[in-house]
Parts: C-alpha cells; structure tokens; sequence
C-alpha cells in the first residue's frame, strides 16, 4: 500500500472508506452498498426489505436514517481523520416502499477547523425524493490509515 502522503486526495478516501466498510458491520448487515466515494462525498444504496417495515406497511423511518447517516459517515471520513456526527436531523418527504432500492448521496457543504455540515439527500430508484438529511461532523483524535 502507497503511504498516505504518496496519496491523491481519491486514493486516500478510497483507502479510509475501506478502512471504515471493514468494520461497519451495521451497514453491512443492512445490505448497505458503498456505491462510490471521493472526497468529501460518498453514495451508498440499500433495498428496503419485509424486515424494515412498519405498522404502516412503508419502511421504517429509522432505516432511512440510518442509510443517510451512514452516507454521511462516510463522507466526512474520506479525508483520513476520524469524524463522529455532532448532531443530525432528517425530513421525510415520501415513504420507502418495501422492494424499493433507496440511494442516499452525501456532499460536504462546509468544512472548517474540526466541523462540518454535510447533506444527504435519499431517493428510490425512480428518482422520487424519499427523505432529507443534514448531519454535522466533528473531527476526532485519529486516522483510518496509517500515515
């Protein structure tokens, strides 16, 4: 493996967010997908199963969030320094249907000293908006590689 400072500013949210997936055993048992990261950026993906419904029949919010906190997480880590989420909050727009494949695409809107802001916005596969996400990042002591 490349050392960190030989590393583009991709390679090295690349290698973090490997990092990070290897124990993420939350999104892994959801069957959570890590579509794509880059810096400051990541999508992940998730088929909403029977298991994940609620006394409605649509998907339990809290599977909602979760997919959007962990697209969350793993945007402010692409930069190698452990970040934790300070705070967040979601607005659902529509439900998630069972059987539907939901995407939620994070994007740094700021990032300064040891906090950031990030949105995630969830949508199913036919492009209907499904739930808004804000989440503020603070950075830790650490690194996900090695430097």
């Amino acid at each position: 493996m490349k050392k960190v400072a030989d590393m583009t500013p991709q390679e090295l949210a690349e290698a973090s967010a490997q990092a990070m997936w290897a124990g993420d055993k939350a999104s892994q048992n959801l069957g959570m997908e890590l579509v794509s990261v880059a810096p400051g950026t990541a999508t992940l993906a998730m088929t909403l199963t029977e298991t994940m419904s609620n006394g409605h029949g649509n998907c339990h919010g809290g599977f909602i969030f979760t997919l959007a906190d962990s697209a969350f997480a793993f945007a402010c880590n692409s930069y190698n320094q452990l970040v934790v989420a300070q705070s967040c909050s979601v607005s659902f727009i529509n439900p998630g249907k069972i059987g539907d494949r939901l995407t939620a695409v994070a994007r740094e809107v700021s990032r300064r000293g040891r906090s950031g802001i990030y949105d995630i916005r969830v949508s199913n596969q036919d492009g209907e908006h499904i739930a808004e996400f804000r989440g503020l990042s603070r950075s830790v002591k650490g690194t996900h590689v090695p430097e």
